[in-house]
């Protein structure tokens, strides 16, 4: 039997309680890694072994003052962070997290939205997501903002086309825009980071430009623009910002590793807890964002545009021919 209504509802529900947990411990994780990085404390005071620390940003948040900033489009000012929130979470409905299990004759499918389509829809959503930035920046009122939007919509878009192109190789391996085609291609053959090693770094590169961490956070470059697209923001409003651009890391590192790692596929488990293998795959992935940032040094906004467009295109580009003419050449079916 398909799944009641009942059933989907609390699948959704779970889901989103489970992204914005693990929203606010990537956020401790980052803050106790980067401190072991660069020699300091990271939050240990707020609750055992500092593990309170989301629940009291979040109540700090929550008192702090909500205002729309003179000048301010108010409309587009308070739609820009709801924007940012619900394309990342609506995004992890496509991510499958195993094979569907049965229930009391209930057929569940660990997957939100088992879409055909599923690479395309996730690549919609990701630009619809930048409105969020852009909208946010330009809303504001502020000169500041404005730039940091301004860079931000260049920055997505040099990096979304390379992004793109990067996981080409993939869907012409597996034949297949579906994401649970794609796992199951792995589980048939082997890890597509086996067939696509320069897509999945350059499909790496690129995730991180596309959620503006660093060495590509030219959109809130503190330093330059003192907090970008989001200068104007404060309280709630800011939080969830912050939270749109964790859920995008989490979803990001999601595709990663069901494009090119697998997925949920692994050894000595069933197929009903390869949630357990993706989770390992994301958080390796996620380590690797914290580490970039802990170690790399911000780019100039030319070296920016320079390597998305005169390096990253091109060898994306390049990686795509060599694989379509192997494909053509010596798997024809």
């Amino acid at each position: 039997m398909t799944e009641p209504f009942l059933i989907i509802l609390i699948e959704a529900l779970v889901t989103v309680v489970i992204v914005l947990n693990g929203f606010a411990f990537a956020t401790v994780w980052e803050r106790k890694l980067l401190g072991r990085f660069q020699a300091r404390y990271g939050p240990n005071r707020s609750g055992p072994n500092g593990y309170m620390q989301p629940l009291a940003d979040l109540l700090k948040l929550i008192f702090k003052e909500d205002f729309v900033p003179e000048g301010a489009n108010r409309l587009l000012f308070q739609l820009a962070p709801l924007v940012s929130v619900v394309t990342a979470v609506t995004a992890i409905a496509l991510i499958p997290f195993g094979d569907p299990i049965h229930v009391d004759g209930y057929r569940i499918q660990l997957v939100g939205a088992n879409v055909s389509v599923a690479v395309l829809v996730l690549f919609a959503l990701s630009g619809l997501a930048s409105y969020a930035l852009i909208l946010g920046g330009w809303a504001s009122g502020n000169k500041y903002s404005l730039l940091g939007a301004a860079r931000s919509a260049a920055q997505l878009v040099s990096y979304e086309v390379a992004m793109g192109l990067s996981v080409v190789g993939v869907l012409m391996i597996s034949r297949s825009l579906s994401l649970v085609d794609i796992v199951h291609g792995q589980q048939a053959s082997t890890w597509y980071i086996i067939f696509q090693p320069v897509g999945f770094v350059i499909f790496l590169v690129a995730a991180v430009a596309e959620t503006n961490r660093a060495p590509f956070d030219l959109p809130e470059a503190e330093s330059e623009l003192v907090a970008g697209y989001h200068t104007e923001y404060a309280g709630m409003k800011f939080a969830m910002f912050q939270m749109g651009e964790y859920v995008s890391m989490i979803v990001i590192s999601a595709l990663g590793a069901t494009l090119f790692l697998g997925g949920y596929a692994g050894p000595w488990l069933p197929s009903s807890l390869g949630f357990i293998w993706l989770l390992i795959k994301i958080i390796l992935l996620l380590f690797g964002f914290i580490w970039l940032r802990a170690t790399l040094p911000r780019l100039r906004y030319d070296q920016l545009m320079r390597f998305g467009w005169k390096v990253l295109l091109p060898v994306a580009t390049a990686n795509l021919v060599v694989t379509a003419i192997i494909l053509a050449v010596f798997f024809q079916t």
